[in-house]
């Protein structure tokens, strides 16, 4: 199984505390972490920090992780 990064966490935690990300740029997050985001791409955890700081939130309320049983790994 292969390991997938979400962040719909991320956008979902925005509309509950009614943060655009235009604000959030004005908080920090600079247009290419919000790029990553949409992208579920990878971020240190310095930004994932940033990320909850700007939001007031915790990490799970930014990314998430699931599995994907679709693909099977080559050890398999």
């Amino acid at each position: 199984m292969i390991t997938i990064i979400s962040y719909a966490p991320v956008w979902k935690t925005m509309r509950e505390k009614c943060i655009t990300q235009y604000e959030l740029l004005h908080r920090g997050i600079d247009n290419r972490t919000l790029d990553t985001l949409r992208k579920n791409g990878n971020m240190t955890l310095y930004t994932l920090e940033k990320i909850c700081k700007a939001l007031d939130c915790n990490p799970e309320e930014v990314v998430e992780f699931t599995e994907d049983e679709d693909n099977t790994s080559e050890r398999e």
